[in-house]
């Protein structure tokens, strides 16, 4: 590991973010203005190529109720993004000979149980641990537990008692439960609170100023948070930030994710052994990988490779996406938890700025009358199915036990859906009724089949 002191990092990063003028990037401020309109709740965006920062703004309202426009200067919860500095923490107490990521964690939470099987750290990490997601319980997300003050023994005496949903390293499911335990054992291991040691080991030696741990502090710059859809917007629900530990409970910036970012992968805290234990794809028991390294998304898109992870929590929703070979990061955060756009501005804007070719739509106008050629029911397997719906002159789409999502015409018989690289083209048999659907979630060139099987939609 390259060894810096910690002024020495902070002036290495500051100087990587102010080596060029932001550029006054229009397309990208017009997706941003598209997506947060400057009288709601907003998000602010940052872009940085190769030590150049190509776009940096931010649009909507920071503070609502009285009338503040946010900056890209605002503090936002982060939400999951914290789990990739959770995991960094992990492997820097591995490199100080503290622990090793194939421990099992009854070296460190004895207590804990794992009804006879070894749960090592890197399970954890991974989702792959098969510990049930305490967020997942009904109604403890909504309801009022979390609004609840807890200690760490607290937190995890609420999931430690419920079944495994699996063996470890038999499945990946997504769990926050393994990295409050990950932030037990942070604690154990450096006699430290887990606010306290990432505050010293990660965010006073990067210099990330505007990086903490959530709580009641006096903030400086922080983002009020909201929840709901336009004209239906209200104050985030309440949570204490005890609650998700290191599961997701920091707040930061674009300025300081793009320090994070180019300390993590140039190599200003990990070593280049413990990065690649970060971003390798993690492989279950049977040799299936599952896109997922320590609190980071690996895998690839539209022929880059990518290194990703969003965050979601009351009043926030983030995205944060690396392009390791066109050292590009790209970050959204919105201080709205319900927005839909977040994840695909900030990626949008990361795979515009490879130049890669990823799906790109226009709206056009469509006969009403010949949006009545869609409606109906499409089998996509032997349980599930996708109803087409017109209203008012609109298309939408749900699938069984979804929500329902518009799409947009984009010319012939191709729709796309809105603040999403997703599209479908319908198709005709040759007497020009509409028989299927293919459907490209994510933009991929395959395409899911799905046969139309009634021309009505049944009545909810």
């Amino acid at each position: 590991m390259r060894t810096l002191q910690p002024a020495a990092i902070g002036s290495l990063l500051l100087n990587f973010l102010l080596a060029s003028p932001a550029s006054a990037s229009s397309e990208y401020a017009q997706w941003l203005e598209d997506a947060w309109p400057a009288e709601g709740p907003g998000a602010a965006a940052m872009v940085v190529r190769n030590g150049d920062v190509l776009f940096r703004s931010a649009s909507g309202m920071a503070d609502m109720e009285l009338g503040v426009a946010l900056t890209p200067d605002h503090v936002f919860r982060i939400g999951s993004i914290s789990k990739q500095f959770t995991a960094a923490a992990i492997l820097l107490l591995e490199e100080q000979g503290k622990l090793s990521v194939t421990d099992d964690i009854r070296k460190f939470l004895p207590d804990y149980p794992t009804h006879g099987h070894e749960i090592r750290l890197e399970h954890l990490l991974t989702h792959t641990s098969g510990i049930s997601n305490y967020t997942s319980i009904p109604g403890y997300w909504e309801g009022g537990a979390i609004r609840k003050d807890v200690s760490t023994a607290e937190l995890i005496a609420v999931f430690s008692g419920l079944p495994m949903d699996f063996a470890p390293g038999e499945a990946f499911r997504y769990s926050n439960s393994g990295y409050v335990l990950l932030g037990a054992i942070i604690e154990k291991v450096s006699g430290m609170s887990y606010a306290d040691f990432m505050q010293t080991a990660i965010f006073d030696t990067l210099a990330l100023n505007k990086t903490c741990h959530g709580g009641l502090q006096i903030i400086p710059g922080r983002a009020k948070g909201y929840q709901g859809e336009a004209g239906e917007y209200q104050n985030a629900d309440f949570i204490s930030m005890t609650q998700p530990h290191g599961a997701g409970a920091l707040l930061s910036t674009v300025d300081d994710l793009a320090r994070w970012s180019a300390a993590l992968f140039g190599g200003a805290l990990l070593s280049q052994e413990s990065l690649e234990k970060m971003t390798t794809d993690f492989q279950l028991n049977n040799g299936e990988r599952i896109g997922y390294g320590f609190g980071l998304t690996v895998g690839e898109r539209f022929g880059e490779r990518e290194i990703t992870h969003d965050g979601g929590i009351h009043g926030f929703s983030t995205s944060g996406i690396w392009l390791p070979e066109r050292k590009i990061y790209a970050v959204v955060l919105s201080n709205n938890q319900d927005s839909r756009a977040t994840s695909y501005v900030a990626a949008r804007m990361a795979f515009d700025a490879a130049g890669a070719d990823y799906p790109r739509f226009t709206a056009v106008e469509v006969d009403p009358a010949r949006l009545a050629d869609y409606q109906g029911v499409y089998r996509i397997g032997d349980e599930d199915s996708r109803s087409v719906v017109l209203e008012e002159g609109r298309l939408y789409t749900q699938r069984t036990g979804g929500p329902r999502l518009r799409i947009a015409a984009a010319g012939g018989d191709r729709f796309f859906y809105l603040e999403s690289f997703s599209y479908l083209d319908f198709v005709r048999d040759s007497s020009g009724r509409v028989v299927a659907m293919e459907m490209h979630h994510g933009g991929a060139p395959e395409a899911e089949r799905a046969e139309r099987i009634s021309d009505e939609v049944p009545v909810e």
